[in-house]
């Protein structure tokens, strides 16, 4: 089936009102909770407000870095195998 412009321009029209009477319900409920809460807040939402950045502490770094090292030796090990046969 394939679907023409004026069918996807409807669409997109319904689609949009619909998604306006969502953000209008959704500031209903807002306004109801006396504003914005701190749960909704997103970046998006606030200008300004970038989400923190996870800090991996030096123990996970250094076993990332130890199993790495370790696939590299398994890696290694099975080419140099392979170089002798």
């Amino acid at each position: 089936m394939q679907l023409d412009r004026l069918t996807l321009e409807a669409a997109l029209v319904g689609y949009q009102r619909k998604m306006e009477e969502i953000e209008s319900k959704m500031s209903d409920i807002r306004r109801r909770l006396g504003g914005s809460t701190p749960a909704l807040r997103t970046a998006s939402a606030v200008p300004g407000l970038r989400p923190r950045k996870h800090r991996m502490s030096a123990a996970g770094r250094e076993r990332i870095a130890a199993a790495q090292r370790a696939r590299w030796a398994k890696f290694k090990k099975a080419k140099k195998a392979d170089k002798s046969e």
